[in-house]
């Protein structure tokens, strides 16, 4: 189940030196994954390596966000052979951004970072934001400094992308970042309180302020498998964070109409001076109204479209579904599910 707004304080936990005093530190890390049997055993086999030598205890979450292939047999071996791999199947694709939600959702870890299953984040610098972490910061995120095995239309739409929310959006978005982070328990409980569906996470988290901090770190090519972004859920990833970080395209529908009508004044003085005066001497006949018609049919279609952009958002909001159905739980006990249960209920307004 989903979170449900509500009209409660958000209680903000102490911070994590408070809790590191008594006791060893819980990670959770979260990897959502679709259809991607080629690469999670080396991905569980690395994130195991890699903070298994740590001075902090940790928990893997997986999400299967609907794989089709052999994934979900896979994570249940992988849970069945190491108790701090935990594992919740979606009943179907619900979307990167979702599974992000619900694997944070069932995160019970004093701070919980996020990483994509194919390896192109490395989980060693995992350690480095964990480092910052203990420094007192509470989100340290991954800027990529270089990003190996990705086309020059990627790397250039990439680019574009960021560039365009930074100038769009009221709430200042870091360049160049993904959802590779690290985040404070506190940060975590504000996150799950903003039930959205069109969630775009980097922007929430960044728009919920604390202390953050940057780590560089060098992108590597995918370790195995394809791309779950192809081009166009690209543009539609692009449009959700633009349309719930910015209002500009709103107001732009509007620029559009004030300048369509100034060129349809400009248009009226024109052909009035050629209908008493012959002044530009224009072939009579019928292509000035076709284009006319066409300029305007086409303004009052963009301009419809971004509103309707917005429109649909609204609509999907007022439907109340839950934002993801969970099938399966594996390797949660009694505690590590009464955790999120408990969460839910308060978010909720529930006893």
């Amino acid at each position: 189940m989903s979170l449900q707004p509500t009209n409660e304080p958000i209680v903000l936990r102490s911070d994590a030196s408070l809790r590191l005093s008594e006791k060893k530190p819980l990670l959770s890390v979260v990897i959502p994954c679709m259809n991607e049997e080629a690469v999670i055993g080396e991905t569980a086999r690395r994130l195991i390596a890699v903070l298994g030598a740590a001075d902090f205890h940790f928990e893997l979450i997986f999400v299967d966000d609907g794989s089709k292939d052999s994934t979900p047999k896979i994570l249940r071996e992988l849970q069945s052979s190491d108790a701090r791999v935990r594992v919740v199947r979606l009943s179907r694709n619900f979307g990167h951004q979702v599974a992000i939600t619900a694997g944070i959702e069932h995160a019970g870890g004093d701070a919980v970072a996020v990483i994509d299953a194919d390896l192109q984040d490395p989980p060693e610098v995992l350690l480095e934001f964990v480092a910052k972490w203990l420094d007192g910061y509470d989100v340290v995120y991954g800027v990529r400094s270089e990003r190996e095995g990705e086309t020059a239309f990627k790397l250039w739409t990439a680019k574009l992308f960021y560039r365009l929310i930074g100038r769009l959006s009221d709430t200042e978005i870091p360049l160049d970042t993904g959802d590779f982070r690290l985040m404070d328990r506190r940060v975590v409980d504000a996150l799950l309180s903003m039930p959205e569906r069109d969630r775009f996470v980097r922007g929430m988290v960044s728009w919920l302020g604390f202390s953050q901090v940057s780590v560089e770190y060098k992108r590597a090519a995918r370790f195995a498998g394809e791309t779950k972004y192809p081009l166009f859920k690209m543009l539609k990833f692009a449009t959700d964070g633009i349309v719930s970080f910015s209002t500009i395209p709103l107001r732009l529908a509007t620029w559009i109409g004030f300048l369509a009508s100034a060129l349809s004044t400009v248009g009226i003085v024109v052909v009035l001076l050629e209908r008493y005066f012959g002044v530009f001497g224009l072939v009579k006949g019928w292509s000035s109204t076709v284009i006319a018609v066409l300029f305007i049919g086409g303004v009052q279609l963009v301009c419809l479209g971004i509103i309707g952009e917005y429109v649909g958002r609204i609509y999907g909001e007022s439907k109340r579904r839950p934002l993801y159905v969970v099938r399966e739980r594996i390797g949660f006990d009694a505690k590590n599910a009464s955790t999120s249960v408990r969460f839910r209920r308060r978010a909720a307004g529930e006893r």
